[in-house]
């Protein structure tokens, strides 16, 4: 089937660009190019596009205000076109949290280096935003306090309004079956059942595509006094996951910031894995520390679920807990598969609240999941286990 799509951005060579490339993969049509944030919204509801491309920065409405708008009238998945800088990353977390599913750097030459992986890696983002349930977000007000400045006030969690339509079921994908209770079985005849709760060592929580907003929504749930340390893996640039901590810490009680070599794994505070490293924790003396290594070009995703995952699984035999959110391809089910031989239990986001259902759906379909929850029972589900 081919994906249509509407391009939108002041550059008349990007539009150029972007249409040659995008059309010549013969799986994707554009039917339609935008100027502006205005002439995008308008295109957008007139041509109903399967997918959207989004520069950040134009005339008479930016892509952010054209993405909250586009989400409030027909949610389309959007694909973001934003710069590799620390403005440009929070700018573009401005954009996923309005509801783009999925970002791409604006300057071709920082995507790939031959025409051949550029049209490569843009076709295939596209079809595989194509596949995603964008969804619109409510805002925090820019004037909102912090959640460390002021304690009583919990953070606004974003609220998801009306999503797309159910995609079909893929050939060889087991349908979750639902349970009396409200949980979900990923293989027939298999109950996720609730686990007691345990005190962990540490919690390692693995995302990608929608992850950004996810993870804001899980750990904006977690109260201050949360009693195990969290680490986090989110496929994002280098340049981003600074600007992301950041967000994070900001509206959440639990302390987050980005991992560096050393620091010590501690209740209530989450480390963010660096873009472009890998983040490894070790268990020495009774101490857990983190280990930030240079990214081994050999591995797809740097930072990687499944080399985070795994060092927990070898410090912490049975004594960690492994969460697998929304994202593309399958990273997080080998780490996973580690922690859950060691005797760890490991949940996974199901399929209908997340953006991408690829890693869950690859830890479910192993076999993995202890507990399957929808996205918005993650966070209350972390306070009630975790003791």
């Amino acid at each position: 089937m081919t994906v249509s799509v509407l391009v939108v951005d002041d550059s008349g060579f990007f539009r150029k660009r972007l249409t040659e490339i995008l059309t010549a993969s013969g799986q994707i049509r554009v039917v339609g190019v935008a100027a502006n944030g205005r002439e995008g919204v308008e295109l957008a509801e007139s041509l109903r596009p399967d997918v959207i491309t989004m520069d950040y920065e134009m005339p008479i409405m930016d892509g952010i205000s054209a993405v909250r708008e586009i989400m409030k009238r027909h949610p389309v998945p959007v694909l973001m076109f934003s710069s590799l800088t620390y403005e440009g990353a929070r700018i573009t977390l401005d954009a996923l949290e309005a509801g783009a599913v999925d970002f791409l750097p604006k300057n071709f030459e920082e995507i790939a280096r031959d025409g051949s992986q550029l049209q490569k890696i843009l076709i295939e983002r596209v079809l595989d935003v194509a596949r995603s349930r964008p969804a619109s977000r409510t805002q925090h007000s820019p004037s909102q306090s912090s959640a460390h400045a002021q304690a009583d006030v919990a953070p606004q969690s974003p609220r998801p309004a009306a999503t797309a339509a159910p995609r079909p079921a893929v050939s060889g994908r087991p349908e979750p079956r639902q349970l009396a209770s409200g949980q979900q079985s990923t293989q027939p005849g298999r109950a996720s059942r609730k686990s007691p709760a345990r005190h962990y060592a540490v919690v390692g929580i693995g995302t990608s595509t929608g992850g950004p907003v996810a993870l804001q929504r899980v750990l904006a749930a977690l109260p201050a006094s949360f009693p195990a340390p969290i680490v986090l893996v989110q496929h994002m640039p280098a340049s981003f996951t600074p600007a992301f901590a950041e967000r994070l810490n900001k509206l959440c009680k639990i302390e987050v910031r980005q991992a560096e070599d050393g620091d010590i794994l501690r209740p209530g505070l989450a480390l963010l894995a660096p873009g472009g490293k890998q983040m490894m924790v070790e268990n020495r003396g009774g101490q857990p520390r983190v280990r930030i290594l240079p990214g081994d070009e050999r591995l797809n995703y740097r930072p990687c679920v499944d080399v985070t995952f795994g060092s927990l699984a070898r410090s912490f035999p049975g004594k960690t807990l492994g969460v697998i959110l929304t994202g593309m391809g399958s990273d997080g089910r080998e780490g996973c598969r580690m922690m859950k031989q060691s005797g760890s239990p490991i949940w996974s986001q199901d399929e209908k609240s997340s953006v991408i259902y690829g890693m869950p759906m690859a830890v479910a379909k192993a076999g993995l999941s202890d507990e399957v929850l929808s996205l918005d029972d993650v966070g209350p589900r972390l306070v009630e286990g975790v003791c």
